[in-house]
């Protein structure tokens, strides 16, 4: 009898693991159960002022914050996430309420089912980024929150870029012309002279194609392409690094850039080579953050 409700008991709890595990909502919830990180990383610490007896006695008093002196840097986390609604705005939520302004956000569904990676790049200071780090790790859909902050990563962004081929004064001056509806009249037939309409087509022809020929070369530069050509802009698209991305945007903004859209950062870990030094400082590696064998499938 003994033996029979030992069995069903153990029954009961391989079904409740089974089903824990392969529920969407609490898929995460039961990886971390079985999945403990035995050795996880020191906490930093805030430096500690040293303080006067009249600096102590007014803090007490009034309750003023020290500010810390430790300087902000730039942090880049990739989090692992249940593919379900909901977890961007429990990471976002989880960020906001500590008061960090996300500087760029991309989530992505991978090649493993229900599960996505999320690349957040923040500033702030080491030890409030790895406090905030542990509470969002600690959510029920999050997997793992890895920090490359610290460690040699290989960074992209993708920008597309509509840059006109008459030139920035034209554009300038077409807007100026219909923002301002109180100038005189010799204003309103001096700007009207810079409308494209009014160029000649063969000054008209030659601007485009000298404009779209440097456009073209500052592009395949930087590693770029153009993907569409109209008769008076064309499209850029451009996958770099995000100062790269800054660099072009800057030597490109004298053509006159209409409209842009910036995509956020990608980051992925470089695979060191075995028995090859870099002869660099060593850098806090990934593994050391969480353990890479305790990461799920893929």
């Amino acid at each position: 009898m003994l033996a029979k409700s030992t069995g069903l008991g153990y029954g009961a709890r391989l079904g409740s693991v089974l089903r824990c595990r392969y529920s969407s909502s609490t898929a995460a919830m039961a990886y971390k159960n079985l999945h403990r990180n035995k050795k996880r990383p020191q906490l930093p610490t805030f430096e500690q002022p040293t303080l006067s007896a009249d600096s102590a006695v007014s803090s007490i008093i009034y309750e003023t914050p020290i500010v810390s002196k430790s300087p902000k840097t730039q942090h880049v986390l990739n989090c692992l996430v249940q593919n379900e609604p909901g977890v961007l705005s429990l990471v976002s939520g989880t960020l906001a309420a500590r008061g960090f302004n996300i500087d760029s956000l991309v989530v992505c569904n991978t090649e493993v089912k229900d599960l996505s990676r999320m690349t957040i790049v923040l500033g702030g200071q080491d030890a409030v980024i790895e406090q905030a780090r542990k509470q969002i790790e600690d959510l029920v859909p999050v997997y793992a929150v890895l920090d490359y902050s610290h460690s040699e990563i290989i960074k992209r962004e993708l920008l597309l870029a509509r840059v006109s081929l008459l030139g920035p004064e034209y554009f300038q001056e077409l807007v100026a012309h219909h923002n301002d509806s109180d100038a005189s009249v010799s204003d309103r037939l001096r700007s009207e002279t810079y409308h494209p309409k009014n160029l000649p087509p063969s000054q008209a022809l030659r601007q485009k194609f000298e404009h779209l020929d440097a456009i073209s070369k500052l592009t395949r530069e930087f590693g770029g392409k153009i993907v569409d050509v109209s008769d008076r802009n064309c499209i850029v698209e451009l996958s770099a690094k995000p100062s790269r991305i800054s660099s072009f945007i800057a030597l490109i903004q004298p053509f006159g850039i209409l409209e842009l859209a910036r995509s956020g950062m990608m980051a992925l870990p470089r695979t060191p080579i075995e028995g090859v030094e870099d002869g660099t400082d060593p850098t806090k590696d990934a593994a050391d953050v969480v353990d890479v064998s305790q990461l799920p499938p893929g």
